[in-house]
C-alpha cells in the first residue's frame, strides 16, 4: 500500500477518535432531569429545598470572586485577608458578647446584694 493511502487511513481513524470519541460520551451522557429521575423520592425532595439556596451561595462566591479580582492583590490573598477580616469581626463580636454578660452579672450581683 502506498504512504498516501496509509496516510489518509491514519487521518480518518484521527477524525473518528477526535470526533467521534466526545460525540459519543455527549450521546450517552444522561440528562439532569434523567439524573433527577433516578433519585429516591427523599433525594428528589431534599434537592428541590436546597435548591435555591445552594444557586444563592453559588451566587454569593461569584459576586466575592468578582469583589477579589478587582483587587490589586493576588485574588487568594485578597480571600485570605477577607476571611481575616472576618475572623477578627467574629472576635469583637464574641469579646463584645462575653464584656455584655459581664456587666449584666454585675448588675444582677449589685441588685441581690442592695436587697437583702
Amino acid at each position: 500500500m502506498s504512504r498516501a493511502g496509509t496516510w489518509m487511513k491514519m487521518l480518518g481513524c484521527g477524525i473518528v477518535i477526535c470526533v467521534g470519541g466526545p460525540a459519543f460520551v455527549q450521546y450517552i451522557r444522561p440528562t439532569d432531569e434523567e439524573l433527577f429521575k433516578r433519585y429516591n423520592p427523599d433525594l428528589q425532595k431534599r434537592s428541590l429545598e436546597e435548591g435555591d439556596r445552594r444557586a444563592r451561595d453559588f451566587d454569593e462566591y461569584v459576586g466575592k470572586l468578582k469583589q477579589w479580582s478587582k483587587s490589586d492583590k493576588h485574588i487568594w490573598f485578597a480571600a485570605q485577608e477577607q476571611q481575616e477580616q472576618k475572623r477578627l469581626e467574629v472576635e469583637a463580636n464574641r469579646s463584645q458578647a462575653k464584656e455584655d454578660a459581664k456587666v449584666q452579672r454585675e448588675e444582677m450581683r449589685k441588685e441581690l446584694l442592695g436587697e437583702k
